[in-house]
């Protein structure tokens, strides 16, 4: 080597030694001996695993990720040539650009030996990653690690219609980089007709987005004003979806399942005719079948089937078995017991006596279905409230006639087609059995509705959607073989196409379909230990980074090696949180804190605070029966200590019960919060706070359990 030119080129690592496919090893420089290089006055340490290099090659730079660094000896005639050993780095080769020019993947060329290797200067990185200013598809989501100076850019184009997946163990920082990442995607200024659906299964992202999202949740809060009641009309569901969950598996019954699949299209098609006008426009009746979005009285086909099954009949002298020789029970009035199809309540019927001296004989109908069983659970069903989000569907539910308040147009306005960019689908009170089919027919409907309205103004080509799905991998396992995991194998191949994208977020993407991760574009790795997850990573990206995904055990949290296509090299990045009050509801609850607060003026975290043995059960027993955890008891205000000498931009009133160490904030809108356990020394810290606003956002909203007046 030229050591005069090594010398004159700080950027100068060494040459190239051997190439084997995408890897190639290099021989350092022999004047590199401290592993720190100054370029324009920058240090830059040599050797370390997950750097770029270039290898200039003509008018094009070659591009690749170090992966393993080395030393082995020398024979001892040639020690004097290389008395600190021979030194080696293996780069993994990811791609190719034109000198000061746009990168590309792949590469049209291979090195040769004895070619330069230099190290890559955070002026090639930002030449390389561009800036934001210039392109305006490109998202900032946190700063290069290690280049605090360099913007960490996405292409939300390659991120949206290529799909994306978020994995990472539990507290790695997932659910605040999928904030951080939404809140970025959201921003009104930049993208003022975005739309993006988190699926939250745990009811995390409520708090983190409201001020941005409409937050639809089964059986919210009464008292709620940011959550919205979801509803999922069951008659937009495929009839094989919905076969499934009201009346179960048949078997080989294929009759019975026949026979319902015919009613059900008969239901419709009677419906259908009592459609407004321009609900009917351009659909023949004919048309309609089983699968047919069209509202029908899933309680009018119950009864109707309980009866066929269950119903007996006065059958003497060959009476007919019409409804008027039906034999129902009577009641206290001498009534027939017949039920309510809309409550779910069935008829009573007397049993079968066919006793040879007594003229009275009560048989079955004929023609029976075989399936009481399916049928007593779908009475259940409709009768218990847990289901009513789905067969009784609000504005959405028919009457036995079919006819709805509301048509499908309503619903999927206020899902994809509000004033807000994001809608949250609250999962949280799911029954667990029906989660995997839920979720399906949640995406199904959007699928559905967006392959066929591609060419419109509203579908996915002109205006992509983005589905956010959380906690992926249980309702995409490998193993199930659900609704769920059978549309979103369809998203992920078709639904570039059609203007909709997938983001899979789970801490076990192993679990996960592997035909779904293959087809996620774009990685945002955090950290996994567990051997099995990196494999599955390392096998679904494109690019040739088994040595960058072995870094991944020991990323910080927070931190995310950002691969695939909405990158143009790949990234170890430091996701840009969000503020602490727009954070998910998954942060991990203090046992201790680390500093020890003599004066015991704020809360020292679970485990340090005193002891309290006459604390009140009731309010456990009540989140716990209702289902929620929002505490429902306000504390009359009448009692309280007010206080509002003071001068906010937000706050105007503040109150305090010391009996019950309870807080009230008032707002200047009119808004009010109560928060628990606040002791009296707070309270004081409070009141001599110069900034009310900032004491609350630090020393109260993040530590204290609360409630919403």
């Amino acid at each position: 080597m030229n050591m005069k030119k090594a010398v004159n080129n700080p950027t100068l690592l060494g040459t190239v030694q051997d190439v084997n496919g995408t890897s190639i090893s290099v021989t350092l420089n022999s004047n590199q001996l401290s592993g720190l290089t100054f370029v324009n006055g920058q240090g830059y340490r040599i050797g370390q695993l997950g750097t770029f290099v270039r290898i200039p090659i003509g008018y094009i730079d070659l591009f690749g990720i170090v992966s393993q660094v080395g030393a082995s000896a020398v024979p001892e005639n040639l020690a004097a040539n290389s008395p600190y050993g021979n030194r080696w780095l293996t780069i993994q080769l990811i791609g190719e650009g034109y000198r000061k020019g746009n990168f590309q993947r792949g590469i049209s060329q291979y090195p040769t030996i004895d070619d330069e290797v230099h190290l890559v200067s955070e002026e090639d990185l930002a030449n390389i990653y561009g800036e934001q200013k210039k392109q305006n598809h490109l998202v900032r989501i946190g700063h290069v690690a290690g280049s605090e100076s360099i913007d960490a850019l996405i292409d939300i184009n390659k991120l949206v219609t290529r799909h994306s997946a978020i994995v990472g163990t539990t507290g790695s920082g997932k659910s605040t980089t999928v904030a951080g990442l939404l809140n970025a995607l959201s921003d009104s200024t930049k993208f003022p007709s975005a739309r993006i659906i988190v699926l939250d299964i745990h009811g995390e992202y409520g708090n983190a987005l409201k001020d941005r999202a409409n937050i639809y949740k089964i059986n919210p809060e009464t008292t709620s004003t940011t959550e919205k009641p979801l509803h999922i009309p069951y008659w937009a569901l495929s009839v094989d979806e919905l076969v499934e969950i009201t009346f179960g598996n048949f078997g080989d019954n294929h009759k019975t399942k026949n026979v319902i699949i015919e009613r059900i299209t008969q239901l419709k098609q009677e419906a259908f005719e009592k459609l407004d006008a321009a609900n009917r426009e351009g659909i023949a009746k004919e048309n309609i079948n089983a699968d047919s979005p069209i509202p029908f009285s899933i309680h009018a086909l119950w009864y109707e089937l309980y009866c066929r099954e269950f119903a007996t009949y006065f059958s003497a002298n060959d009476n007919p078995p019409i409804e008027a020789n039906w034999a129902y029970e009577l009641d206290s009035s001498s009534n027939p017991i017949k039920g309510d199809a809309i409550k779910g309540i069935p008829p009573r019927f007397r049993k079968p006596k066919n006793i040879k001296a007594d003229t009275e004989k009560i048989n079955y109908l004929p023609d029976g279905l075989n399936m009481r069983s399916q049928l007593e659970n779908l009475g259940a069903k409709i009768r218990i409230s847990r289901f009513d989000f789905l067969f009784s569907p609000g504005d959405w539910k028919p009457t036995l006639e079919g006819k709805v308040t509301k048509d499908l147009d309503k619903l999927v306005k206020d899902w994809i087609g509000s004033e807000k960019p994001i809608t949250i689908l609250d999962l949280s009170g799911v029954p667990t059995t029906l989660t995997n089919n839920i979720v399906g027919i949640l995406l199904r409907i959007l699928y559905d509705g967006l392959f066929w309205s591609r060419n419109l103004k509203e579908g996915g080509r002109l205006r992509p959607l983005l589905l956010v799905m959380e906690e992926a991998h249980s309702y995409l396992n490998d193993n199930i073989q659900g609704v769920a995991s059978s549309i979103v194998q369809r998203i992920v191949k078709e639904g570039r196409k059609y203007g909709i994208g997938a983001m899979i977020v789970s801490q076990r993407p192993s679990e996960i379909n592997p035909t779904i991760l293959s087809q996620c574009g774009t990685f945002f790795a955090m950290r996994l230990s567990n051997h099995t997850d990196r494999s599955h990573i390392t096998g679904a990206i494109t690019d040739n980074l088994e040595g960058l995904t072995n870094m991944l055990p020991i990323l910080r949290t927070g931190e995310a090696l950002i691969l695939g296509e909405a990158v143009k090299l790949p990234m170890r990045t430091m996701i840009e949180a969000p503020a602490k009050d727009k954070r998910p509801d998954s942060q991990d609850p203090i046992v201790c804190d680390e500093q020890i607060d003599l004066d015991k003026k704020f809360s020292q975290g679970g485990w340090s605070n005193p002891l309290q043995v006459d604390t009140d059960y009731l309010p456990f027993i009540s989140t716990w029966r209702r289902q929620s955890p929002i505490v429902s008891k306000q504390l009359n205000t009448d009692k309280m200590e007010h206080f509002s000498a003071f001068e906010s931009s937000n706050i105007s009133l503040l109150s305090y019960d010391a009996a019950s160490e309870t807080l009230q904030v008032t707002f200047h809108n009119g808004g009010a919060y109560q928060y628990f356990d606040v002791s009296a020394n707070k309270w004081d810290d409070f009141k001599r706070a110069d900034s009310k606003g900032q004491f609350l956002h630090q020393q109260i909203k993040d530590q204290h359990r609360f409630v919403k007046m």
